[in-house]
């Protein structure tokens, strides 16, 4: 079920990178007729500031980077142009075989996805998603997940794995852009003792996912508080992260009024 060489070496360069609202809202207010950044300024971002994007950047990242490297893959997901959308990328091997590729949902490695390939299995694996155990399954929608957390919980997604025409996966991309909600997001992959867990920050609260349950951390503050623990979690520039923080806590209150 794991990815061959060919895709893990470009899977791991997105290591270190977090799925994130907080980049959207400080670039929406920058200026730009389009809100989706092209491959190279998300490039200088990152190099700059440290700042990685949501699923869709992600995904388009990925994409790019499995180009280079002479992978075949394509955009996947669902709920396009609306306020669910996800997206994830789908990359085959040198025998065919397909894998999904979720930086979004901040998957650990891709797993196989072609139930009649011969390294299939419909065993639970551990080491595909931070603090729980994966099981693929074939769905006629196209792939159905399921993800068995150590309490006994089991929770469960539907993926459609057909490709998703380019043209159309960049109009979602921007909608989703010029989409900002309220509440700020961010979720990273964070070493845990002998694990990678799972750490998220939604609305002024965190969260670590682990395998050996879910902790919700102390609630802070003040923003500069906050700000400095995403700015240690993720290497992302403070005063970027201030500053957007800053502008969700307007965005905020404009809602109230």
């Amino acid at each position: 079920m794991l990815p061959t060489d060919s895709i893990l070496k470009t899977w791991e360069k997105f290591n270190n990178f977090p799925m994130e609202t907080l980049t959207k809202v400080w670039f929406y207010d920058k200026g730009t007729n389009e809100k989706q950044r092209s491959i190279s300024l998300m490039k200088e971002h990152r190099e700059q500031y440290g700042l990685s994007g949501n699923c869709f950047d992600l995904a388009l990242w990925l994409l790019d980077e499995f180009k280079k490297a002479g992978v075949e893959a394509y955009p996947v997901g669902h709920n396009l142009n609306t306020e669910h959308a996800h997206v994830a990328v789908i990359a085959l091997n040198e025998k065919g075989n397909r894998y999904f590729c979720d930086l979004g949902d901040q998957w650990l490695t891709p797993i196989l996805i072609d139930t009649d390939s011969e390294e299939y299995t419909n065993e639970k694996l551990s080491g595909f998603f931070p603090a729980a155990k994966v099981q693929v399954q074939n769905h006629g929608a196209g792939t159905e997940i399921f993800y068995h957390r150590s309490n006994g919980k089991v929770s469960k997604q539907i993926f459609n794995t057909n490709p998703i025409e380019m043209d159309y996966f960049l109009k979602a991309a921007e909608f989703s852009q010029n989409l900002i909600k309220p509440n700020p997001l961010l979720e990273c992959r964070v070493p845990y003792k002998s694990e990678i867990a799972h750490w998220e920050f939604y609305n002024w609260e965190s969260f670590l996912s682990t395998s050996h349950g879910l902790f919700k951390e102390p609630k802070l503050g003040q923003i500069e508080e906050w700000a400095e623990l995403i700015s240690q979690k993720t290497n992302y520039n403070k005063e970027i992260v201030l500053e957007t923080l800053t502008k969700y806590i307007e965005i905020q209150n404009k809602a109230l009024i």
